[in-house]
């Protein structure tokens, strides 16, 4: 393995010392409360810092005051970290010190994390309290294999997501467009509804940040290659897979805005729901922006479209959750906290605030589902069988590092022409069939 590669595989990042220091800042608090041992006394002030902040900043800000109400002896202090910049503020923060005492992990990156020893197990915790049974098994299972670490858990899962094709009924109805529910329909509608000289485009392609899983989704979706690796070696660079990831970037200024090749979700999102965008790939985080900005009746979300074989094919969608970090001195009160985020109530009402699907099986059961069309969709695409799910390998340590920082960049060049879909697929496989190998070394038994 090269000098390049090893510098990769740590697992740690070089920090300046002022980041160190603007992160210690809103560290793991307590006010002197808790002296009684690592569990601490249950009382004082904890630290939580939300994975996705900004975006979700009121819902949990409103978790929060309940939880405080309930809790009096507790205060929380919040601090929204944007879901882009998460993995390198806990990176930064393992590193020089400074780690809350609990924080939203994403599946991407959970193994990251775990393999730095932050994370305290939760397994037993949960066995002893009100969460016992409480959880859907598929999230579970997920926030399993995510940590790597074989049965033991290392988050408590709070929301599963799915991708979404999201499309403006609107204006399929005026161009008399079916539903993109196949990917020639899909096809067919973003070449029909594009007017580039009067800026109107049948699709937004996610060109900048969380650009791989994206194209990975829409990539697979088309395949029909229903499985991530074949023995240890991945299936990213079939030949089939090849075809279609050369077919969906062929979109690119075609039939989207050129503007796309910087677009995260929040630029993708927002062209959607204030232009004259006709198709949108995302997953159940944006549904109910697209609500507030477009009503129900303009809009519509629909899990992948159906291959060529007749079988819809999904990649899967990191499920979200609460961890509990090693370095916390009121892991007491910290616990109690995940335990009332997750319970019933809490976990509804933000799950409902984020159009995702709850990990509280009682919350899963809620009126609400039914009426949240896109997540009611989702949900059913996921459990009924209907669906293939080609599982990404977020137990690797670096997945997040190779799908992000290595490869966007990558993507970015085959949008714009200067480098092949194979050449991409090809350097992906290369770095992921690595990482599989030296995570297959690491663990053997």
């Amino acid at each position: 393995m090269n000098n390049d590669h090893n510098r990769r595989r740590r697992t740690t990042v070089a920090v300046s010392l002022a980041a160190v220091l603007a992160l210690t800042a809103t560290a793991c608090g307590d006010d002197g409360t808790a002296a009684a041992g690592e569990e601490g006394s249950g009382k004082g002030t904890i630290t939580f810092w939300d994975n996705n902040g900004g975006v979700r900043t009121a819902i949990w800000q409103e978790i929060i005051k309940d939880f405080e109400a309930k809790n009096p002896d507790i205060k929380v202090t919040y601090v929204p970290i944007p879901s882009e910049d998460v993995q390198s503020k806990y990176d930064t923060a393992i590193a020089g010190g400074g780690l809350p005492d609990v924080g939203g992990v994403g599946a991407a990156y959970l193994a990251n994390i775990v393999a730095q020893d932050a994370l305290e197990p939760v397994g037993d915790r949960i066995e002893d309290s009100a969460l016992k049974g409480k959880l859907v098994p598929s999230m579970v299972a997920s926030v399993k294999s995510a940590g790597g670490r074989g049965d033991e858990m290392y988050s408590v899962p709070t929301s599963a997501s799915n991708g979404t094709l999201y499309y403006r009924t609107d204006l399929f109805k005026a161009a008399g467009l079916d539903a993109p529910t196949t990917w020639a329909k899909f096809y067919e509608a973003a070449t029909k509804l594009t007017d580039a000289k009067n800026n109107k485009f049948g699709y937004t392609i996610r060109g900048g940040a969380g650009s791989i899983a994206q194209a990975l989704d829409a990539m697979y979706g088309q395949s029909g290659i229903t499985s991530f690796w074949n023995g240890d070696k991945t299936t990213v660079n079939d030949s089939k897979n090849v075809a279609a990831l050369e077919k969906y970037v062929g979109l690119f200024k075609r039939t989207t805005p050129e503007a796309d090749v910087n677009n995260d979700f929040k630029k993708m999102v927002a062209q959607f729901d204030t232009g004259t965008i006709g198709m949108l790939s995302h997953n159940l985080g944006s549904y109910t922006d697209h609500v507030k900005a477009l009503g129900k009746d303009k809009f519509a979300g629909i899990p992948n479209p159906v291959g060529d074989s007749g079988t819809r094919v999904q990649v899967s969608n990191p499920v979200d959750g609460l961890g509990l970090f090693k370095s916390s001195k009121n892991k007491a009160a910290a616990w109690k906290f995940i335990e009332f985020a997750v319970s019933h109530e809490s976990n509804s009402k933000w799950n409902e605030s984020a159009g995702a699907i709850p990990a509280n099986t009682d919350a899963a059961a809620d009126p609400w589902m039914n009426e949240a069309e896109a997540t009611k969709l989702g949900a059913k695409a996921l459990t009924d069988g209907s669906t293939k799910i080609v599982e990404l390998p977020y137990y690797l340590p670096d997945w997040n590092k190779i799908s992000k920082a290595e490869n966007e960049p990558n993507f970015q060049k085959v949008l714009l022409g200067a480098m092949t879909a194979k050449e991409f697929l090809d350097t992906l496989a290369e770095q992921l069939n690595e990482a599989q190998a030296e995570w297959n070394e690491q663990n053997k038994s």
